[in-house]
Formats: structure tokens, C-alpha cells, sequence
């Protein structure tokens, strides 16, 4: 590996960070950007551990780089934003349950403590962010070798216990690096899934957890390792009995051709795992406390994206096509090709067939003479659908068989 410390200053706006933290409170880079630099990868999340209050280096950070600080009583932290740089800073501590699936009290400790509280070994690693000694790891708990090792390791026989949302994130390192639980920390997941750890943590919390792990891009054809390591694991029927039913491979290409026309991975995903029964997860889905939008799509896709699969034939006139996905979202349109729908037709309506419309409107009918009803909406449709066959063309020519449309009896 190359030198920690040049990693450090190569981050985006370390040339104002690092030199604003000189002789404040010790600072610590942890948890995944420690990891991710280590694997030679990109971060996004700079996260600053402070040996002392949190909260008053932020400010301070703040004064200094021009920025504003923003600060989180409960558990000590607060995020300092100066320009694009963005820091989370948190005081170093120590946490308790009060019971499994809570969440923690928090009190402050020593940066070891503090590291013996995170979710796994390669997340429980420390580089000093002084000066002087730039990059010097702090590793109690042998994170370094388990990242060369490939191995996700807890870091106490109680953590899936304490908190199950660790269950969703092993799953997902695990897909994201290529690496594996080790032995015992499988042995451990397995036992506190049969336990039924994952319904003690609320809808929201694994919420979060579980779109992380769906709008995955890094890995291998993602998210289809994780969906299928869950259905391995049993964590897939933990969260509900009537999940499990999904391909991952059908999970993972909702995502992709949700997202190559403009939709969510996460949502497109998540309405894939659901299209076997949607109906009957219906519950679950609203336990999960999405925003009213997205929680409309994923059901809308989870339905309707396996009726377009049995619908759609690259055969069907483009009136037809049109009808079928007229307005249709993106994430159904993911679904609906995961399940075995042709693109070709998909495809024609979006690039061709979805800007499509009449040159006429129903003033246009009511000027000439067309009393207002009914009979004007099924000649404007019909025109459409002509137009969209190529029968008809041109304001004139869509007037007259609108007309003619509107004097027939229905």
C-alpha cells in the first residue's frame, strides 16, 4: 500500500481541512474512508473522530474555513460544510443498548473505545490527521490484515444482536469488496437472524439499510450477489415471510435498465424483490416508511411490471405500445424488462412514440361545431391512435377525421 498519510492529502479538500485542524483537539480520519483508502479506492464520507467535543472544533473549523457548523446534541457529533468541503465530526465514545435493535446511549471514551464500537474489524481502523504524524493507523482489532484477507469480521458476539442493521451491511461489503464473513461471524449472523434480531429494529432503519444495499453499483452485476447471499442467510424471510421469491438476476437488471432510462436502482430493485406477490407485500413496503412517491412507485412497478412483461411483443402496432406505456415510470419499465419484456418495443416508445401528439385540441372540435361530451375525447383519441400508426398526419387531415370521429354515434 502506498503511504496513508499521501492517500490523506490527496482527498478533496484536505489542503483547507488539515492545515484549519492544527492545534485543536486530536482528529481522527475512521470508519470507511480508513477502509476504502487502504484498498486504493474513492470516498465520499470524510468522517473526523475528535479525542474531546466534537461540537466545538466544528465551530472553531467553521471560523476558520468560513463555513457553518451544524451540530447534534444527542450523540456529540456535527457536520461542518465550508464551500464544498464537508466534514462529519463526532467525539469519540462509548455505547450501550438498552435493548436489541435500539438505539445507543452514548457516553465519552478513549479512541480505542471508540473503535470497538463500530460494525466490523475493517471499519475499526484510525489515521491520525495531525500533522506531525499524518497517516499513522490505529488498528486494535487487526482490520488490516482482515482487509487483505478479504474477511468481514464483528468485532463482538453480540453485534447483530445489538444492532441487525449489521446484517444488511455484511451483505452488502461483502457483494461491494468480493470478500466474506469469516466463519464465526457467519455462524453469528445465521444465529441471530433464526432468532428473529431483524424484527427488532424499525421499518425506517432498515429501510435505509436495505436501499444501500439495492442501489449498489460497485461489485459484480449488483445488486444480484447481495439479494442472493440474503436468500442464503434467510435474512431475505427475516425481514418478511413472503420475500424470497426474486431472482437476484432479475433484481439486478431491474436496476440497470431502470437506470439506463432515467430511474432509481434502489427502487427499481426493491420493486423486482416484490413483483412475485406484490400484493401481499403491500404491508411490509409501507413499513417501511418511504416517501408516499417513491413508495407508490415501488408498488405501481411491482404490479404493473410483470403485466407489460406478459403484454409487450415486439409485434404490437405503435398505438398499441403507446397505450401499454403511455406514462409509464421508469422503474416499472426496469421491472417489466427483468421479467422478460422485449426492449425493442420499450426502447421504439421512448425515443419515438412518448413525444407523440395531435396538432388538434378539443377547442379545435368544439369551434367547429362539436357540442361539448364525451364524443370529443374518443375522437381525440382515436385520431391519436391513428396518427400513431401512421394513418393520419398533419392539422388538417387530424381535424377532418376528428370530426368525422365526433359525428359518429358510439
Amino acid at each position: 500500500m502506498d503511504d496513508l498519510g499521501d492517500r490523506i492529502r490527496a482527498l478533496p479538500g484536505a489542503e483547507r481541512l488539515l492545515p484549519a485542524l492544527a492545534g485543536l483537539a486530536p482528529a481522527w480520519l475512521v470508519g470507511g474512508a480508513v477502509r476504502d483508502l487502504m484498498l486504493g479506492a474513492q470516498t465520499i464520507d470524510v468522517d473526523v473522530a475528535i479525542e474531546g467535543d466534537a461540537r466545538e472544533v466544528a465551530r472553531e473549523l467553521a471560523a476558520r474555513l468560513g463555513g457553518e457548523a451544524v451540530e447534534h446534541e444527542r450523540f456529540g457529533t456535527a457536520t461542518m460544510k465550508a464551500d464544498a468541503l464537508t466534514v462529519d465530526l463526532a467525539s469519540t465514545r462509548r455505547e450501550s443498548y438498552a435493548h436489541p435493535g435500539a438505539l445507543p446511549e452514548v457516553e465519552p471514551a478513549p479512541l480505542d473505545e471508540d473503535l470497538a464500537r463500530r460494525d466490523f474489524t475493517v471499519n475499526a481502523m484510525a489515521a491520525a490527521l495531525d500533522s506531525e504524524r499524518l497517516g499513522e493507523l490505529r488498528d486494535p482489532h487487526g482490520g488490516r490484515g482482515d482487509l487483505e484477507a478479504g474477511v468481514i469480521r464483528v468485532l463482538h458476539p453480540k453485534s447483530f444482536i445489538d444492532d441487525p442493521t449489521r446484517l444488511l451491511r455484511a451483505v452488502r461489503y461483502e457483494a461491494r469488496f468480493g470478500f466474506r464473513m469469516d466463519p464465526e461471524t457467519e455462524r453469528l449472523a445465521r444465529e441471530a437472524i433464526a432468532a428473529g434480531a431483524p424484527s427488532t429494529v424499525s421499518g425506517p432503519r432498515i429501510r435505509a439499510e436495505l436501499l444501500d444495499l439495492l442501489g449498489e453499483t460497485r461489485g459484480a452485476h449488483p445488486p444480484a450477489p447481495a439479494v442472493a447471499r440474503m436468500a442464503d442467510l434467510g435474512l431475505d424471510r427475516a425481514l418478511s415471510p413472503l420475500l424470497g421469491d426474486a431472482r437476484p438476476g432479475d433484481v439486478a437488471v431491474a436496476a440497470e435498465a431502470a437506470e439506463e432510462r432515467g430511474g432509481k436502482r434502489r427502487f427499481a430493485a426493491l420493486a423486482a424483490m416484490i413483483a412475485p406477490d406484490p400484493e401481499d407485500l403491500g404491508g411490509w413496503i409501507d413499513e417501511l416508511n418511504l416517501r408516499a412517491d417513491d413508495r407508490d412507485a415501488v408498488l405501481h412497478a411491482g404490479r404493473k411490471g410483470p403485466q407489460l412483461a406478459r403484454a409487450l411483443d415486439p409485434t404490437l402496432p405503435d398505438s398499441a405500445i403507446h397505450a401499454l406505456l403511455h406514462c409509464e415510470l421508469p422503474e416499472t419499465l426496469g421491472v417489466a424488462v427483468a421479467l422478460g419484456a422485449r426492449r425493442a418495443p420499450i426502447d421504439r416508445y421512448l425515443e419515438h412514440l412518448s413525444g407523440t401528439g395531435l396538432e388538434i385540441t378539443g377547442d379545435d372540435l368544439r369551434s367547429a361545431g362539436i357540442a361539448e361530451g364525451p364524443a370529443i375525447g374518443r375522437a381525440l383519441r382515436e385520431t391519436l391512435r391513428r396518427k400513431l400508426d401512421g394513418e393520419v398526419a398533419g392539422h388538417d387531415a387530424e381535424l377532418a377525421l376528428a370530426l368525422e370521429l365526433a359525428q359518429e354515434r358510439p
